[in-house]
C-alpha cells in the first residue's frame, strides 16, 4: 500500500497540508480526527460523557461515515468531545480497522491525525509529523474561530489547546509521539506554500513525485 501518514499536534497545519498532497497525488484523504469527533458529538447528542467507555463504544456502533461532513464536527465542542474519546483504548481499537481499510485504497490514500504512523499505519513509506509552537496554533486557531463568527478569547482557545497537548501525549493508548522515521516539519515561521513544499519534497523522495511532475 502507498500510504502517507501525516501525524501533528491540534492546529499545526496537518490537515491543510494532507489535503494538498492527496490532491497532488490523486489519492483519497481521511482526517481520522473526524472519526473522533463524529463519536464525540454522538456521545453529547445522546447526553452522555465523552470520558464514558460505554458510551464512547456505543457511539462507533452506530457511526456512519457519510456523516463526517456534518459542520458541526468542525467545532470547538466536537474538538474537545474528539480530545476526550480517543482516550479511551475500546474507541481507539474499534476505528483502527476502519482507518486500516481506508489505507488500503488504490491508488494510495494520505490519512492525518495522531498515530497514523506509529499505529495505525507504522509501514508506512512516508511519515511526516507537523508541529508548530502552541503560541502560533493558538494565534491560528483564534483567527479560524473568528473568521467563522464565534466570540472566542485569546487565552480560552490557549487553554484548550494546552491540555489538548497534555490528553494526547499522556494516554495510555497511541499518545501523540513522531514516529521514529517520520520527517519533523515545525510550520511555525513557514507559510502554507512553504509547508508543501517541504513536504513535497520530501514525500517524493520517499514514494517518488507527483505523476504531473514526472
Amino acid at each position: 500500500m502507498t500510504v502517507i501518514a501525516i501525524d501533528g499536534t491540534a492546529a499545526s497545519g496537518k490537515g491543510t497540508l494532507a489535503r494538498r498532497l492527496a490532491a497532488a497525488y490523486g489519492f483519497d484523504h481521511l482526517d481520522t480526527g473526524l472519526l473522533y469527533r463524529a463519536v464525540g458529538v454522538a456521545v453529547l447528542r445522546a447526553g452522555g460523557s465523552p470520558d464514558d467507555p460505554i458510551a464512547g463504544l456505543a457511539a462507533v456502533l452506530a457511526l456512519d461515515p457519510a456523516g463526517l461532513g456534518d459542520p458541526e464536527l468542525r467545532g470547538d465542542a466536537a474538538a474537545q468531545a474528539a480530545s476526550r474519546v480517543s482516550a479511551i483504548p475500546g474507541v481507539r481499537t474499534a476505528l483502527l480497522d476502519f482507518q486500516r481499510r481506508f489505507a488500503e485504497r488504490p491508488p494510495g490514500a494520505v490519512l492525518d491525525g495522531r498515530d497514523i504512523g506509529t499505529v495505525i499505519c507504522p509501514d508506512a513509506p512516508a511519515k511526516i509529523f507537523v508541529t508548530a509552537t502552541l503560541e502560533t496554533r493558538t494565534a491560528r486557531r483564534w483567527k479560524e474561530l473568528r473568521e467563522r463568527g464565534h466570540e472566542v478569547i485569546y487565552d480560552e482557545v490557549l487553554d484548550d489547546l494546552r491540555q489538548r497537548d497534555e490528553r494526547d501525549r499522556r494516554r495510555a493508548v497511541a499518545p501523540l509521539v513522531p514516529a521514529s522515521d517520520a520527517f519533523l516539519l515545525d510550520t511555525s515561521q513557514l507559510t502554507a506554500d512553504q509547508v508543501f513544499d517541504q513536504a513535497l519534497a520530501y514525500v517524493s523522495r520517499r514514494i517518488g513525485p507527483p505523476r504531473d511532475a514526472v
